[in-house]
């Protein structure tokens, strides 16, 4: 019971792995676009880190997404600097899983993106989704622009409004912050699903469709 604890509670400062300056991969093409996983973000294009549970799945639901440029997994939101995918699983690092999706704003909408988000997991459930239970499965939206931030949280109050109609009485406990340092995973882990089809996914959603991004037509 307290292994389980310290993995739902996050780590102080002082408590949290040390990490390394080395990198601990370096990143390649992404397998299913080519582009380089690592890319610039092109002028018209905005990126965003989204937190939503286990990133093999959240990572396929982001490159399915057309206007989607490019995509990766990686660790953020914590304190140790270029985790491992053993040290993040610990509880130790207070890293949680995330996707760096780049988009282009001309193809889609903040809010439209933001739709895909909240209606791929389940954002009330904590340091948890379903059966994956710790810090590293934290919903979050770590954000790079005043506008994306604006986006987030009107988002964020109308799928609360949305649960509620429909009978879910749970607060949403996404955190919402500015743009966190961001690793990336192993190569092994990027675009898996891709690399392995019948792996697992542990994506699932509430059911409860989210209000905005609906007949929103792309702006920048």
């Amino acid at each position: 019971m307290s292994m389980l604890t310290k993995k739902v509670s996050m780590p102080s400062v002082s408590e949290a792995l040390p990490g390394r300056d080395q990198p601990i991969m370096t990143p390649g093409l992404h397998t299913v676009n080519r582009r380089p996983i690592d890319a610039a973000v092109p002028e018209g294009h905005e990126e965003v880190q989204f937190g939503l549970g286990c990133f093999w799945g959240a990572e396929r639901l982001f490159w399915q997404t057309p206007g989607v440029y490019v995509t990766a997994v990686g660790y953020s939101g914590g304190y140790t600097k270029n985790p491992t995918y053993g040290e993040v699983c610990s509880g130790r690092t207070g890293h949680t899983e995330t996707v760096r999706v780049v988009f282009d704003l001309s193809q889609i909408s903040r809010e439209e993106i933001l739709q895909r988000f909240w209606e791929g997991h389940d954002p009330t459930q904590g340091m948890r989704q379903g059966n994956d239970i710790g810090t590293q499965y934290r919903s979050a939206i770590y954000y790079a622009s005043d506008e994306m931030r604006e986006a987030a949280q009107k988002t964020k109050a109308s799928y609360q409004q949305a649960l509620k109609d429909a009978g879910v009485n749970r607060e949403i406990t996404t955190e919402i912050k500015e743009w966190q340092p961001f690793y990336f995973a192993e190569v092994d882990h990027q675009q898996y699903l891709h690399k392995h089809p019948g792996g697992y996914c542990g994506l699932g959603g509430t059911g409860v469709s989210c209000p905005v991004g609906l007949g929103v037509s792309p702006q920048a």
